[in-house]
């Protein structure tokens, strides 16, 4: 008897298809209350489930895992900072996978970078679905006239004070 790939076979579905169309009658199935979405009363998979799993499993099945774990670091980042140091940071958002830290002065900014890839490598311990890839201290500065992620080279505007 010849086997899928091979020729001369020929599927369930399509000898059936081909009886079809010669006039055979179409037998159907009768669906039972078993096949449908809830099943038995007393079956398999009707028992109730607590809120946190079933709000892990839309989350999982949304893809907002990621999302969640990266907000998740943005709330708890004075605990994982320490409180001394957050006082003197905050949190500006996630990037393409980096986390912005916004230091309250330059002092600061530079400790920080120093000690950033133990920070990171504390970070992707306790968060590792989170996808961060660095971190960036930033240090404050003048005001930037750019905004959004488009801009145009040159001197910024003009005539703005006089």
């Amino acid at each position: 008897m010849p086997t899928a790939g091979e020729p001369g076979f020929a599927s369930a579905s399509y000898l059936r298809a081909k009886a079809i169309w010669r006039g055979a009658p179409v037998r159907r199935r009768k669906r039972s209350s078993e096949d449908a979405p809830g099943g038995k009363p007393f079956g398999f998979g009707r028992d109730p489930k607590a809120l946190g799993d079933v709000l892990v499993t839309v989350a999982s099945d949304m893809g907002w895992s990621v999302e969640l774990e990266q907000a998740r670091i943005i709330e708890e980042w004075p605990e994982f900072a320490g409180e001394a140091t957050a006082e003197h940071t905050t949190v500006q958002g996630i990037s393409h996978g980096v986390l912005q830290i916004q230091c309250d002065s330059t002092t600061w900014a530079t400790e920080l970078r120093r000690l950033r890839a133990e920070m990171l490598t504390r970070l992707l311990r306790e968060y590792p679905d989170a996808e961060i890839r660095d971190l960036r201290f930033l240090a404050p500065g003048a005001p930037s006239w750019r905004h959004g992620p488009r801009t145009v080279r040159g001197r910024g505007p003009r005539d703005t004070y006089g």
